[in-house]
């Protein structure tokens, strides 16, 4: 929230990189299901944010992708 006051140019950037996130997560989920949806999105935002990170140094974003991809792709291999 921007507390009474306009937002920075950084906090707008913020909040439109996470609304259109939001947006590309509920369109994937609608097309194709929760599950695959949620696979695909991550699949997107790791397209989207993951050469940026790796160009900053942050391995962080990268490991968490790659977790919760490995956590779908375990759910539905039952492995």
């Amino acid at each position: 929230m921007s507390a009474g006051r306009p937002l920075t140019k950084a906090e707008r950037k913020k909040m439109n990189r996470a609304e259109h996130e939001r947006k590309i997560k509920q369109d994937l989920i609608a097309q194709h299901g929760n599950d695959l949806g949620t696979f695909y999105y991550w699949l997107r935002i790791a397209n989207i944010r993951g050469t940026q990170a790796y160009r900053d140094g942050s391995t962080e974003f990268i490991r968490e992708v790659a977790l919760a991809l490995h956590n779908v792709y375990s759910r539905h291999s039952g492995g």
